[in-house]
């Protein structure tokens, strides 16, 4: 069990830069502990804790932990599973014996004692926890969000308006979300993923089946109308409880109706492009109405939510050029990519841009990568990003290349993007990729700016 949080006095992070743990150092600045850690590089989330007065380091480095950090009695250390093994600063309080526990151990244990609402899936979970998280707040229920992403109404992948109630991405990886206990829970997919981690699709299924075990008592799950999971089903059209009816796009806007199962909900708008976005926005209403929020504050904080950087983010939208930047790492996600663009902006030139993430997802899911990338006439293709894997013998993009089927598709260097897609003069440009190609993207559009 975790020391007494009166008794904690400092937390210290090894991976404080990765998405989820940099919410949660968020969360123990705002109760007034010191908080700082390790990660392997600088980036501009790190810049804004350090900003925010957390002491940050990228050595492996004994000597640049500071001393507040040092003492078992009052010290937490909080470790990301991508944090190698042979780490020595991991090993030093592991030898020490400080009370150290893993990023979704903490997150457990925070949110078990609040009416936790947790979003799970292969994908979706970010774009439908903040849009929960955000129509929550709105409904001004006492809620603590811990986010998978930056939230542009938030500005943050962090967010506290009381703990009465909590908002959290349930990340299947690592089996992470079976350290969760939530009251309401949804299952956006199960698609095949982290097959590094579960070997097979089935094991992965397993791992849902075990997280829907973990509902509190008198808990309830959505499930996705389809999936291999009994639960509040919920969809698009169809025979779901909860389900999204009469849908219309006015000036780039979704207008329905929400079939629930005991109300019809006329006139709901909602601005995200892309079907699996309006099934997100279906989810969220569906678990705020369950934890007995206001529809009506509901309905109008719907259409206000401006989004997830980097989840269908338009960079540009002028008339003549549209700039989108997406996290799509996963060829179920460059699917729903592909439609959203083809339903919102028909008839255009689209360059696709795309950098690969891991090589093991690229070895287990290249033939998948290659039919969704060769929807795209377009495609520019970058190496794969390596994250926490060293390379792979023959995966390679060049290898994925051959197997693209598109018009017109190419391998390039990240120093010969920008020049590339200004010859190329696409009408729609979206880059995707959960790499670092999300840093590529401010340089490209300030290239794109001067040129006009």
């Amino acid at each position: 069990m975790i020391m007494n949080m009166n008794q904690i006095h400092s937390v210290y992070f090894l991976g404080i830069g990765g998405i989820g743990m940099s919410a949660l150092a968020r969360y123990f600045v705002y109760l007034g502990k010191h908080v700082g850690g390790y990660d392997k590089t600088a980036s501009p989330l790190t810049l804004e804790l350090e900003e925010a007065g957390m002491a940050i380091h990228y050595e492996d480095d004994l000597a640049q932990i500071d001393a507040k950090f040092l003492d078992k009695e009052t010290c937490l250390v909080v470790y990301t599973p991508a944090v190698p093994q042979d780490h020595s600063e991991l090993n030093y309080f592991f030898d020490h014996k400080f009370e150290i526990k893993k990023r979704s151990e903490v997150l457990g244990l925070v949110t078990n004692e609040t009416f936790c609402l947790a979003v799970a899936g292969t994908h979706g979970k970010t774009t439908t926890s903040s849009i929960l998280a955000h129509i929550l707040k709105e409904a001004q229920l006492p809620m603590t969000a811990f986010l998978g992403g930056i939230s542009e109404d938030f500005g943050s992948n962090f967010y506290f308006q009381g703990s009465e109630f909590s908002v959290v991405e349930a990340d299947e990886f690592d089996r992470s979300f079976l350290r969760l206990s939530p009251d309401i829970a949804c299952i956006t997919s199960m698609d095949a993923d982290h097959l590094d981690i579960y070997g097979t699709g089935e094991e992965l299924h397993k791992s849902f089946r075990a997280f829907a075990a973990r509902l509190k008592v008198g808990g309830k799950l959505f499930v996705r109308n389809g999936l291999p999971i009994e639960g509040i089903t919920y969809g698009i059209e169809d025979d779901s409880d909860y389900c999204a009816k009469n849908i219309e796009i006015i000036k780039g806007v979704y207008v329905f109706e929400l079939q629930t199962p005991t109300v019809l909900y006329k006139g709901i708008r909602f601005k995200k492009p892309g079907r699996h976005n309006l099934l997100n926005a279906i989810v969220a209403l569906g678990m705020a109405l369950e934890a007995n929020a206001k529809p009506e504050k509901l309905f109008s904080a719907l259409e206000s939510f401006k989004g997830v950087q980097r989840r269908f983010s338009y960079r540009i939208k002028n008339d003549d050029f549209v700039f989108i930047d997406d996290y799509a790492h996963h060829p179920t996600e460059i699917n729903a990519v592909f439609e959203a663009i083809t339903e919102m902006h028909p008839n255009k030139k689209v360059l696709a841009v795309f950098q690969p993430h891991l090589f093991s997802r690229t070895r287990d899911f290249a033939e998948d990568f290659a039919e969704s990338l060769s929807k795209f006439a377009n495609v520019l293709l970058l190496d794969i990003y390596p994250a926490r894997e060293k390379p792979m013998e023959g995966i390679t993009s060049e290898w994925l290349l051959q197997k693209i089927n598109s018009q017109n598709k190419k391998l390039v260097q990240k120093s010969e993007l920008i020049t590339e897609i200004q010859k190329q003069a696409p009408e729609v440009l979206i880059v995707m990729g959960a790499g670092d190609i999300g840093l590529e993207v401010v340089k490209i559009q300030k290239a794109i700016a001067n040129e006009n």
